[in-house]
């Protein structure tokens, strides 16, 4: 009979900083895993410490709390039990590692260390932490396992040496966050290295929200020839038991379940609903409220809110002034309603009368103009945000990409919150993304089936409804135009010429150009939201808030 080795994948989600919490978990896999009768459970990269946590991984009493927790864990492996694979940072002659941990028969027993540091878009791996040298593989039942973290993958050279050396198996621990188009990428890399190396390739993923990355899970394993032999689900926990065995042509994995990969516009749905529920509930909430205006922004983040949160956790609060329509009041009640979501109405025109009134000695005679608008927006804020204070809900904001770029936002209005869902989306994808939403229900979605964003919120012409007879289009180029425009200017840093080259007028194209960059302030203040895209703006894309260049071509 060939020789067989069970491997147990934990894809599972861990806490930044919740040391205790990430081993707990760790202690529920390794159980798995030798109720299995695992040669070896796997877990992903940095599980222990949580991931990213940026510059936590280089304060010394963060390190010590992290090695005596890997001390601990290691205590709890039995000589013929299975080893446990565990990913935490490791302090270094003159800096800290990337590292992975092979933990087996009651000690540490080898650590390996990150050779390529991410240093582009989200990752800044070249600041925090040291090079480490291309380690050997590591025997574990009868097995040579290459383990290269993460970016190992992506280059030829840290496998192809795991290979010259031995390595029957490459067992590759990943933290990788979601976006547009990044599942494909990875599987293409992790090809490229079976079809180097000859070797089967395992590649493993977090799962989890943390901050504005979501890490998406979707792990899956490779035999040579590109054979897909292991597709774990997308955006969601999962354990799985894989059984390697060894043929006359070398090891290889015996082939397990192909799980579905959704379509890019379920897979980011349930992103913004994975960074929304984590952050909520990692940062010690239950509880979310949102300003319901009417419009299909803050509709689809009460969708999102309620499908992450469970309905009966989303206050929704409508505030008119005295330019609201009919139409946004029956459309926020309605939409609320189909949610299942708590729907209040808040009156601000009194409120705002009486900041007119307050003002009116220095204002006197004067037109009013967008500073009267904007007062509206912040009288929205200053109520949403006491609404937060005294019941100890999170407010979410919910500006979409679009709106985001150009500045079409208040400071201190309507972009007062902790989190924004829809942050990474632009308008014409938030019309798609609640199109879809109507028309589709998952298991995993807490709110109704059905259409849960009327019908009118999504036809109708955007306005923020600020004075009488607003569209959005009065100050904006149409949706359709502007976000080409943007997705030229932001995720393809093309020019002016270029821009103008792909259809568009000069003239607008340097209007949106002009609007994106006097809007970095704004920007810089904002909060976080989901990143789907490979820009989204906060790591993703770092300009300087003052800033006079503009492309003159």
């Amino acid at each position: 009979m060939p020789r067989t080795v069970t491997l147990t994948l934990a894809q599972l989600n861990p806490v930044a900083g919740d040391i205790a919490g990430n081993a707990a978990r760790a202690r529920e896999a390794l159980a798995a895993g030798t109720e299995a009768g695992a040669a070896l459970v796997l877990l992903p990269e940095m599980f222990l410490a949580g991931y990213q946590i940026l510059d936590l991984s280089v304060r010394p009493a963060f390190l010590a709390d992290c090695w005596q927790a890997l001390e601990a864990l290691a205590a709890e492996t039995v000589p013929g039990g299975p080893a446990l694979a565990i990913g935490a940072p490791m302090g270094g002659r003159g800096g800290v590692y990337n590292a992975f941990h092979i933990l087996q028969d009651g000690e540490i027993r080898a650590s390996v260390r990150k050779h390529h540091r991410p240093n582009y878009g989200v990752f800044d791996e070249k600041r925090l932490y040291l090079e480490g040298p291309i380690s050997g593989p590591i025997e574990i039942g009868g097995c040579r396992m290459g383990f290269p973290i993460c970016e190992d993958i992506w280059f030829a050279d840290v496998c192809e040496t795991l290979a010259e050396s031995g390595a029957e198996i490459i067992l590759s621990p990943n933290g990788s966050p979601y976006e547009r188009g990044k599942h494909d990428i990875r599987v293409t890399h992790a090809v490229s290295r079976t079809v180097e190396t000859g070797l089967p390739l395992v590649y493993l993923n977090l799962i989890c929200g943390q901050d504005d990355q979501v890490f998406d899970g979707a792990s899956f394993a490779i035999n040579p020839g590109g054979r897909l032999a292991l597709q774990m689900p997308v955006m969601e926990e999962a354990i799985e038991y894989v059984e390697i065995m060894e043929t006359n042509e070398g090891w290889r994995i015996v082939p397990g379940e192909l799980a579905h990969v959704p379509d890019t516009i379920e897979q980011e749905y349930r992103a913004m609903c994975i960074g929304l529920g984590d952050y909520v509930r990692k940062a010690g909430f239950s509880k979310v409220l949102l300003g319901l205006s009417g419009g299909i922004d803050s509709a689809l983040v009460a969708a999102i809110a309620a499908d992450a949160l469970g309905p009966e956790n989303v206050r929704c609060v409508m505030l008119p002034s005295r330019y609201t329509s009919a139409h946004s009041l029956e459309d926020a009640e309605a939409c609320a309603r189909a949610l299942g979501a708590r729907h209040e109405t808040l009156p601000i025109s009194e409120a705002v009368e009486a900041v007119g009134t307050g003002l009116k000695p220095f204002f006197n005679g004067m037109a009013a103009d967008v500073t009267e608008e904007n007062i509206q927006s912040r009288m929205r804020g200053l109520y949403l945000m006491a609404l937060s204070n005294k019941f100890g809900e999170l407010l979410l904001t919910t500006g979409n990409k679009s709106e985001v770029a150009v500045g079409y936002s208040t400071l201190y209005g309507d972009m007062c919150g902790a989190y924004n869902p829809v942050k990474d989306l632009y308008k014409t994808r938030v019309f798609s993304t609640a199109r879809w939403r109507n028309a589709n229900h998952r298991p995993w979605m807490q709110a109704p089936a059905g259409e849960v964003i009327p019908d009118r919120i999504i036809t109708k012409p955007p306005s923020a409804e600020l004075r009488e007879d607003q569209k959005d289009e009065d100050s904006l180029p149409p949706y359709d135009v502007l976000d080409s425009i943007l997705e030229h200017l932001i995720e393809l840093e093309h020019s002016v010429d270029e821009i103008v080259a792909a259809g568009h007028d000069r003239d607008t194209v340097r209007k949106v150009q002009s609007l994106l960059y006097i809007s970095e302030y704004k920007r810089f203040q904002s909060a976080p939201g989901t990143k789907l895209s490979t820009k989204a703006f906060h790591l993703d894309r770092r300009y300087p808030v003052v800033n006079r260049w503009r492309d003159m071509s």
